[in-house]
């Protein structure tokens, strides 16, 4: 009987832990405060307004830890799950593609593999996060 009870204790377990095992898919974006940046306006950019701007590089590493590291690891430098961003196209060659994934997200087979932060960031912190994507870079 005692083993029996065990085995069903041990079954609900991974049946709860299963249920709140949610990984990188369920963590809610954080803001990013811009505060001190010059605002963009509202069409969006398709080159970054704030290359070489150590205000922006500051924010958008803020920004990055706190909405991308998650998938694309800290400072960048990904384990595996998400494509390692230190080797993106540098500067005008990679802003329109960078600003487009980061807008709209990507999908594949009906998998959302990285979801569209459009809408929950703004241009501006968008436009950090690529400045110190930028300062990340390692094209070895």
């Amino acid at each position: 009987m005692r083993a029996k009870s065990f085995t069903i204790i041990i079954a609900l377990a991974a049946v709860w832990c299963a249920g709140h095992a949610l990984a990188h898919g369920d963590v809610a974006p954080q803001p990013v405060d811009t505060a001190g940046l010059d605002p963009v306006g509202a069409d969006w950019r398709k080159a970054n307004p704030y290359r070489g701007n150590a205000l922006a590089l500051k924010i958008g590493a803020s920004g990055f830890n706190q909405n991308c590291a998650r998938c694309h690891g800290l400072q960048a430098v990904s384990g595996g799950l998400a494509p390692d961003l230190r080797y993106l196209d540098q500067a005008e060659a990679g802003d329109e593609w960078f600003i487009n994934r980061i807008r709209h997200g990507y999908t594949q087979n009906g998998m959302t593999k990285m979801p569209a932060f459009e809408g929950i960031l703004s241009q501006e912190a968008m436009w950090a996060i690529r400045t110190y994507l930028d300062s990340r870079y390692d094209g070895s």
